[in-house]
């Protein structure tokens, strides 16, 4: 861990909670081990391939006979992963910003690394549509993944959803988010889902109809902090919740900033307040934010979940804090 950096923490009120409904019953993980640390993201490729990225850089693919394969290493901390149409990766990258990989070529590029003359500076996930256009996070402005809890004890809404047109032009869509992070799109493409993990929600930001270009929210007052997310088969909102609400780090939000500024500078960063380990993911309507299936496993092998994603009557998550990925039938 380097050195921290300083904090201008804010008063802040986190959202209330509303509690969702009772779990599905508890399934059984298959744990799958890696080559590294921190799997954060998990996507499929068209052949079926696991795919996942870990805290050294390395980018790593699973085929259908369980052996990991190491395909690129990035140089810097890769977070979310998406295909797009020609079946490149694309690659959100904390250190090094938006990538795109060819794992016909083995060609890694750097599609953006800049924001206005400002360095991307936390690049967290991506999607592409059909028309090539890519929409992709910057969970905060401030810091990068190694101090991930830095902008939570800040308070700071410092983080932004953007998008690179086919013509390379970047622009940004919306900003003053709370931790922005996860980001898909809806079956029909008519809106783009993204999570703001700190601020415990679902938006969408509008591409057709009369509410093109607008936000509106789609599930509000999660009991936990949305990450990764993705699209079903079925046009559900598969989310990854890599944790219950911290209560410490609510009560601290609200409070004079001083007093977080104190924790931050004599605190190790390890107890400094942080996410709870589980295994934890949601589905939700993209139309009406119902809860359609919910999953949780207490299994000391897996937690922290912050990736997901449906692939062949599986459920893949990927997971920060500790090694492997985990799957189970659903």
């Amino acid at each position: 861990m380097s050195r921290k950096p300083r904090i201008d923490p804010v008063r802040w009120q986190p959202p209330p909670s509303r509690p969702l409904p009772p779990p599905d019953p508890t399934p059984t993980l298959t744990v799958l081990d890696i080559p590294g640390f921190a799997p954060e993201d998990v996507v499929v490729d068209a052949d079926g391939t696991i795919w996942t990225g870990v805290e050294d850089g390395r980018i790593i693919a699973v085929g259908s006979d369980g052996s990991p394969r190491v395909m690129a290493d990035t140089g810097g901390r890769p977070l979310g992963l998406a295909f797009t149409r020609d079946q490149r990766l694309l690659i959100c990258d904390s250190h090094r910003g938006l990538l795109r990989f060819d794992p016909k070529t083995g060609q890694l590029e750097t599609l953006v690394s800049e924001i206005n003359g400002r360095v991307l500076t936390f690049c967290s996930n991506a999607v592409e549509s059909a028309d090539g256009t890519i929409y992709f996070t910057e969970s905060t402005d401030r810091f990068r993944y190694e101090h991930y809890k830095a902008s939570v004890i800040e308070g700071r809404a410092s983080g932004s959803l953007m998008r690179l047109g086919t013509d390379g032009q970047v622009s940004v869509l919306a900003s003053g988010l709370h931790f922005a992070n996860g980001v898909t799109l809806t079956a029909d493409e008519s809106a783009v889902v993204f999570a703001e993990s700190t601020a415990r929600r679902l938006s969408k930001y509008w591409l057709t109809g009369p509410r093109a270009g607008t936000v509106t929210p789609l599930v509000t007052e999660l009991p936990g902090h949305p990450d990764n997310i993705s699209t079903g088969h079925d046009g559900r909102i598969w989310v990854a919740m890599v944790s219950d609400r911290n209560a410490l780090s609510d009560w601290l939000s609200p409070r004079a900033p001083v007093i977080r500024r104190l924790l931050w500078r004599l605190l190790p960063y390890h107890l400094l307040p942080d996410v709870q380990s589980g295994a934890w993911v949601v589905s939700f309507h993209a139309d009406d934010g119902r809860v359609l299936s919910q999953f949780r496993s207490t299994d000391p092998r897996f937690g922290m979940a912050t990736g997901v994603v449906e692939s062949g009557g599986r459920l893949w998550i990927g997971r920060i804090g500790g090694p492997g990925l985990a799957y189970f039938t659903l």
